[in-house]
């Protein structure tokens, strides 16, 4: 039974089973991941020749940016791959190293999108002690601590799957392996690995989403009674991008995993898509939109050329 987790493939049903769909869907696909792509690289490369945007705001930003790159590169080429060929068979081992870079540039991105959150509470409400809080030693501390977290969370739940067997032919109902999806088609025991998800996630997330959300309250107050509107406009353009981020990340994450009826293949697959694809393909768009130092940024990298 152990030997078998060596040898079994797993089978991913991908995103479509009619022919016809196939080239459409990759080309579709494949723009969204190039631009994907080309809006997080623009981002880091404003982040790094723009000296106005060389503060701990932008670095947490550029950090985010890395972050949805990893993320989308871990699912999207192998989808890719899986459009243009009839069997799309990958191995248990595969499936479990996938999952493990989901969960970990997953994690890292809430951790980055709660301490963006604590940034523009210390940014807007005790702006005369920002460089003293937020300080450069800081901010490297926080993306390498994180960066150390999300690996070992990420570890400890793949080293658990590790331990199931695959004693039949399963299919997986979607365009990569992610974490409850692979437990389904497991001929093992895994109340330890179900109950492991619920308290580690109860535990975090509930951490997590307080450290995100708890700092707009103050935030919001103290933007209100910026006398200057002008100030009042910056900050809530700021905010808002910010917010706009979190809500589309949280909102897809919950509807895929806590409200979504899995026995719809096709609603899980579309749920799917959008917290694993495009997600990390909004994000730029969203800093870029919303965003005013952005905005005058392009504008100053547009005047060079």
């Amino acid at each position: 039974m152990e030997n078998q987790t060596i040898e079994y493939l797993l089978v991913l049903n991908g995103m479509s089973d009619l022919p016809s769909l196939q080239l459409p869907l990759f080309l579709v696909f494949l723009l969204i991941y190039f631009m994907t792509l080309t809006g997080n690289l623009l981002i880091l490369y404003l982040i790094i020749t723009d000296s106005h945007l060389q503060t701990p705001m932008y670095f947490f930003l550029g950090t985010l940016a890395c972050l949805d790159i990893s993320y989308s590169s871990v699912t999207a080429p192998r989808m890719l791959f899986d459009l243009l060929r009839k069997r799309r068979s990958i191995s248990v081992q595969a499936c479990i190293t996938q999952i493990y870079f989901f969960i970990c540039f997953g994690v890292s991105e809430t951790i980055v999108l709660a301490v963006m959150s604590y940034d523009r509470y210390i940014a807007i409400c005790r702006p005369l002690h920002y460089m003293q809080i937020m300080n450069w030693n800081v901010c490297v501390q926080i993306v390498s601590g994180m960066l150390v977290f999300s690996g070992l969370y990420s570890l400890m739940h793949t080293l658990f799957l590790s331990k199931l067997t695959f004693c039949s032919s399963n299919v997986l109902q979607s365009f990569f392996c992610d974490l409850p999806q692979l437990l389904q088609v497991s001929c093992s025991d895994t109340f330890i690995n179900a109950l492991l998800i619920f308290l580690s996630g109860i535990i975090f997330q509930l951490g997590i989403v307080g450290v995100t959300f708890f700092p707009y309250i103050t935030i919001i107050t103290t933007v209100l009674k910026i006398p200057s509107r002008n100030m009042r406009s910056k900050a809530f353009s700021t905010c808002s991008s910010h917010l706009t981020v979190v809500f589309i990340f949280y909102s897809t994450i919950i509807f895929n995993y806590f409200l979504l009826n899995t026995n719809n293949v096709t609603e899980e697959k579309v749920a799917s898509v959008f917290y694993a694809i495009l997600d990390p393909f909004l994000n730029p768009l969203i800093y870029s939109l919303r965003n005013q130092e952005l905005k005058m940024s392009i504008r100053r990298a547009l005047q060079k050329l």
